[in-house]
């Protein structure tokens, strides 16, 4: 068997969900039982064939796999390719993937129709996102995730979630406008839409046309900035993540390292080093952008009243680090941005998921703080299982759940704050030893840093604090009032998802040698394409029995 899927390996992370998805489809919603076993063997198909892909791009000849799924050229047809960024985000996703639905098998899949389905569409749309090699399959599979994404935004109905829902889905069809519009000029320029073939001819577009390329680089990059949340395109993110589902909100947390993935990837094949008179034509833009949306991220969480917009606004301040580290255009800097991004939005999941349990113990209208939430105008919880599954068994009562939830907590605020000892506070370390140390500046040890190092430097140490005082602050609240609280409820699926997720964090760091062994790999492979292109470039269509491709 493994000899048949070996060559397939490539197209497997988009063709298990798409399977399992629309088996999904035929199946009544009164087969929820059914539903739940095809999307665990779903999941553990994704997990298990992500490793698989990891471990070939680590230890095969050549870092970089290519698939033609048509079994035309790459410039012709549609290609997967699979390196060691692609292979860090595959198995990202199927780590909080399994997380998020044994989560959802507790009770929120019964909240709507079609949870199961749109589950497993989201993971087709973002496997596929990372694996194509074309910028117009990038935007089908933008568009595959984005579409699920509207219906797991609104599952568990909710007046909030529906107006939530409509900011989101009119904000995204407006990237997906400036995507397409953006295609279509570097289209017009090139005359490709394979990716690798785009970067071998950027160096040799005419003067007068690279000013249109450029420009529908720009579109592009807005579209790619709007999905990831960045300043000033981000006022959406916390209300919209805010209002969904828990386990729909953790996987939402890895839509907005699509666009992230997409900026480091296109930014240093298309403005790399093989792009002439093109190379970093929009360095110094992501870096700003980057700066500007860390410290509007900072300020949100400070002003954050509700748990739901502290977390939107963690994912902002996610963003705008690993922006920021981009812009940098080193590869030591990018390689502790990727052991960040990693490690982040493990954090940003697990507390996603853990927001409902904290929940659990509140009486709303007996809280101390209740007249001043009151004064805010806020509501309660737009995901409260309350509000949306009261019919429904919470679980049982599980022995000192206060201290685990509590613990849990600890955990995501050491890990989103960047503290010691967990995973973040290494890569957040690592950012600033690169930063403070770049590469230019090695031949010249009395140079100056530029003013962009010590800005970054200070908005990760103030973000951090401001982390740790809008975390604690929540903390108080939940678990250190001295009213009366009911022992929450809950299942085991519940609380090991989050468990689960926090161990990975301490995985990575106890393991941290080799996985930044690998981080720095992909960094080199980013920053130096050569490699990328030419394999894409040279993969040969598998001849037919006849002896023709």
């Amino acid at each position: 068997m493994m000899g048949w899927i070996e060559p397939h390996l490539l197209a497997l992370p988009v063709l298990v969900p798409m399977m399992f998805g629309a088996a999904m489809l035929l199946l009544g919603e009164q087969r929820m039982r059914a539903k739940v076993v095809l999307g665990f063997i779903s999941v553990c198909l994704l997990l298990y064939c992500s490793l698989l892909i990891l471990q070939r791009t680590a230890q095969g000849d050549t870092s970089v796999s290519v698939y033609l799924a048509a079994n035309w050229p790459a410039q012709f047809g549609i290609s997967l390719v699979a390196d060691q960024l692609t292979s860090i985000m595959l198995v990202l996703t199927a780590f909080i993937a399994m997380a998020a639905f044994f989560y959802a098998t507790a009770k929120w899949h019964r909240a709507g129709v079609h949870f199961h389905t749109l589950f497993q569409f989201q993971l087709m749309g973002l496997n596929g996102a990372f694996l194509t090699g074309d910028l117009f399959n990038l935007f089908v599979y933008f568009e595959i995730l984005l579409a699920a994404s509207y219906g797991l935004l609104l599952h568990g109905s909710g007046a909030e979630r529906v107006k939530a829902g409509l900011h989101y889905i009119a904000v995204n069809l407006f990237g997906s406008l400036l995507f397409l519009i953006g295609v279509a000029m570097i289209y017009g320029v090139v005359g490709t839409l394979s990716m690798a073939d785009i970067a071998a001819r950027i160096a040799t577009v005419d003067p007068q046309d690279r000013v249109m390329l450029e420009v529908g680089a720009a579109i592009l990059g807005v579209a790619f900035l709007t999905k990831a949340g960045a300043w000033p395109l981000n006022f959406w993110l916390p209300a919209s993540y805010g209002a969904a589902s828990p386990p729909s909100a953790a996987i939402f947390s890895l839509m907005t390292k699509v666009g992230a993935y997409v900026i480091l990837r296109l930014s240093l094949l298309f403005f790399g080093v093989e792009a002439g008179d093109s190379e970093g034509a929009f360095t110094q833009i992501i870096l700003f952008i980057g700066l500007a949306t860390l410290t509007f991220g900072t300020i949100g969480m400070l002003s954050s009243q509700t748990t739901e917009r502290l977390a939107g606004f963690s994912v902002i301040v996610s963003t705008g680090t690993i922006l920021s580290a981009i812009g940098f255009g080193d590869p030591e800097v990018t390689a502790s941005a990727l052991f960040y991004l990693v490690s982040s939005t493990l954090g940003i999941a697990a507390f996603y998921l853990l927001l409902e349990l904290m929940e659990r113990s509140k009486h709303f209208g007996s809280d101390l703080l209740a007249v001043s939430l009151e004064a805010f105008g806020l509501e309660r919880s737009a995901n409260s299982p309350e509000e949306d599954l009261s019919d429904t068994d919470p679980g049982v009562a599980i022995p000192a759940a206060m201290a685990l939830l509590g613990l849990c907590f600890i955990a995501c605020t050491v890990m989103l704050a960047g503290l010691p000892p967990l995973s973040s506070f290494l890569a957040k370390f690592s950012i600033l030893t690169a930063v403070l140390n770049p590469v230019g500046l090695t031949e010249n040890l009395g140079a100056p840093l530029p003013g962009t190092s010590w800005a970054l430097l200070i908005l990760i140490i103030v973000s951090g604090f401001t982390t740790v005082i809008s975390f604690t602050r929540f903390g108080m609240r939940t678990f250190w009032t001295h009213e009366a609280r009911q022992a929450p409820r809950m299942h085991i699926v519940e609380l090991a998802p989050i468990i689960g997720l926090l161990v990975l964090s301490i995985v990575l760091t106890l393991q941290v040698s080799p996985v930044m062994q690998y981080f720095h790999a992909a960094a080199q492979a980013l920053h130096q394409p050569t490699e990328y292109i030419q394999t894409v470039l040279s993969a040969q269509p598998v001849p037919r029995s006849g002896g023709q491709p």
